[in-house]
């Protein structure tokens, strides 16, 4: 048997999640120093809030938009830039460290430009679903809503597995089954708010933008359905 003594230890990661990434930790880096003083000066200190102000997503605007049929470009992007923001360094390296593994595993299997398909749709969604809330919720930012849905992809992924091997495809929803558990039991100590509500629908979307972007997927649905 032969080995390829040139090839890498482990697969390297798809460049579009390292992009995604370098991004993501890039801007939490920038406030780190900012906070510490260490770059900008004394004005630094409040560069992420400042950041939220401009670049995080709040529903009330949108109902402005929805209401008066205006749609500025400043506030459009907001659907986009939010998930780049986040509000503490622990939030965004759990953000990181799930988006390395996701983002690899869906873009190896569905391709990068699906992959980004699917990590902005969701995190468009999930604003959307975060504007259905009542007024005055406080501005949703970071990029769990798109994370949950790299996890719903990876779902569907995972059940389209299992049912090939013949195996319980119930396990396919275990990842997020755990997830959502720990955000009850973290509920039950910490306000949490209503961020769950854009991460629900990043997962739904996540999972069903995959059933139609996957080659053959929503035949295959279709058949499983016929089977049951």
């Amino acid at each position: 048997m032969t080995h390829d003594h040139n090839a890498a230890p482990v697969n390297p990661i798809p460049p579009v999640v390292v992009a995604l990434f370098l991004i993501i930790a890039g801007v939490e880096i920038v406030f780190y120093l900012g906070s510490k003083g260490l770059v900008g000066g004394p004005s630094a200190v409040g560069w992420r809030i400042a950041a939220v102000e401009k670049y995080g997503f709040f529903g009330d605007v949108v109902k402005w938009m929805w209401g008066t049929g205006r749609y500025p470009a400043e506030h459009v992007m907001r659907f986009f830039t939010y998930p780049f923001i986040h509000g503490a360094f622990t939030s965004t390296l759990f953000a990181c460290v799930m988006l390395l593994a996701l983002g690899k595993m869906v873009a190896e299997v569905m391709g990068p430009v699906r992959m980004v398909v699917i990590f902005f749709a969701c995190a468009v969604a999930g604003g959307l679903a975060y504007t259905a809330l009542p007024v005055g919720q406080p501005p949703l930012i970071g990029a769990f809503p798109a994370v949950y849905g790299l996890i719903g992809a990876f779902t569907y992924l995972l059940w389209l597995r299992l049912g090939a091997l013949g195996e319980s495809q119930i396990r396919a929803f275990s990842l997020i089954g755990v997830l959502l558990a720990l955000q009850l039991i973290f509920g039950l100590f910490v306000t949490v708010g209503y961020y769950w509500v854009a991460e629900v629908v990043g997962f739904v979307t996540g999972f069903a933008l995959s059933v139609l972007l996957v080659p053959g997927g929503f035949q295959h649905l279709l058949n499983r359905i016929r089977e049951r």
